[in-house]
């Protein structure tokens, strides 16, 4: 039976996000999808736009033997296969599925850290994000709707609704939160478990309206490198490489983590050791879309959340760069309303958000649906 949601979503992937013009290649990358309709919708969709679609059909189950089975050489060449074709497509669109979100729980942090560095980094970090114009959005799935605890049609109305919103009236709503971090250094946050500080001065801010992912709703920037001083608590789970991290904590002396503890201590500190810029934050963004309240274990959704902000250990991205670089880049996200305990966001003295609404007159727009 025919979707008609599905030719809206493709259409805003192929026009909006990707800006597909007549020959450009374009390389549709899918994982864990429990039908090909979407993939199907893109190729039509594509080639009626004179574009050339290119598809990738990927299984989280054969991954993961793939990365059990992990070797230097192994991983090397996986790379250099893939980033050849990523070198000759001019656009990427990347969807995944969630048959089981858990599915690399169990791969020693050695071999992920193989895929990090030879696969991951060669393919995506170096290529896709820098060279082409991308978008990635996960699928509604049964297992996607329960970590949201709704039925699998609710999930679907709700899923629909946020990744097809109105993108080019959520970037005008974006402007002048932009325009204040822009002009802001000194940045304080406030919130149980939390008191930090750290500069955004000189960084570049980019507002995010459904170009690079689906659905969206952020302004970002990053952290002067050296810059992060004092201690955060992460209130909201975070799944990465498989494994679930609650309770997150970190302690920062000059920009460095110093200390991190949560329910899976260990196998945080191991990946926070990956490399040299682990320890280091690549991000900060303040989540402003108000359709997405809950967590729901998926990083796409939950850093959009309204009301919250997110900071990542990692690689920092090229075009709001703060130098660092790693092969790790980790969203984690501390939702401040007040039904999650509150917190205040300040810039150079003035208080910009408290318990997740905007207090600045120009920034009210950001709290409709709150």
């Amino acid at each position: 039976m025919h979707d008609p949601r599905l030719d809206t979503l493709a259409t805003i992937l192929l026009d909006h996000s990707c800006r597909l013009q007549p020959a450009e290649k374009v390389l549709i990358e899918a994982f864990d999808l429990p039908d090909a309709a979407i993939v199907c919708r893109l190729i039509e969709g594509a080639t009626r736009r004179g574009a050339v679609p290119l598809v990738s059909w990927k299984s989280n189950t054969v991954l993961r033997s793939l990365y059990q089975a992990a070797t230097e050489e192994s991983m090397k060449l996986a790379g250099e296969l893939e980033s050849a074709r990523m070198e000759k497509v001019q656009a990427y669109i990347g969807i995944r599925g969630a048959a089981n979100s858990s599915q690399f729980s169990d791969v020693a942090q050695s071999k992920m850290d193989l895929y990090q560095q030879h696969w991951w980094k060669q393919v995506h970090t170096d290529v896709r994000i820098t060279k082409t114009k991308w978008v990635v959005l996960r699928y509604p799935t049964e297992s996607f709707a329960q970590a949201a605890n709704m039925s699998t049609p609710a999930f679907e109305e709700f899923y629909f609704s946020v990744c097809t919103a109105d993108y080019a009236a959520m970037r005008e709503a974006q402007k002048p939160l932009a325009e204040r971090m822009r002009a802001a250094n000194r940045v304080r946050i406030t919130a149980p478990g939390t008191e930090l500080e750290f500069s955004i001065q000189g960084i570049p801010v980019i507002e995010c309206f459904g170009e690079r992912n689906i659905p969206d709703g952020e302004v970002f920037t990053a952290p002067v490198r050296d810059s992060i001083h004092g201690r955060i608590r992460f209130n909201t789970p975070s799944r990465y490489q498989g494994t679930v991290y609650e309770n997150v904590e970190f302690e920062f002396k000059e920009g460095k983590i110093v200390r991190a503890t949560s329910n899976e201590t260990q196998k945080l500190n191991a990946l926070l050791d990956s490399d040299e810029g682990a320890r280091y934050c690549g991000e900060w963004a303040i989540g402003v879309n108000n359709r997405v309240r809950e967590p729901m274990l998926d990083t796409l959704f939950d850093e959009k959340i309204g009301g919250s902000f997110h900071l990542t250990p990692g690689n920092a991205y090229e075009i709001a760069d703060n130098g660092n670089r790693s092969r790790i880049h980790w969203d984690l996200v501390q939702i401040q309303r007040s039904d999650y305990g509150g917190g205040e966001i300040w810039f150079d003295g003035e208080l910009v958000r408290k318990d997740g609404l905007f207090a600045p007159a120009d920034l009210q727009r950001l709290n409709e649906g709150l």
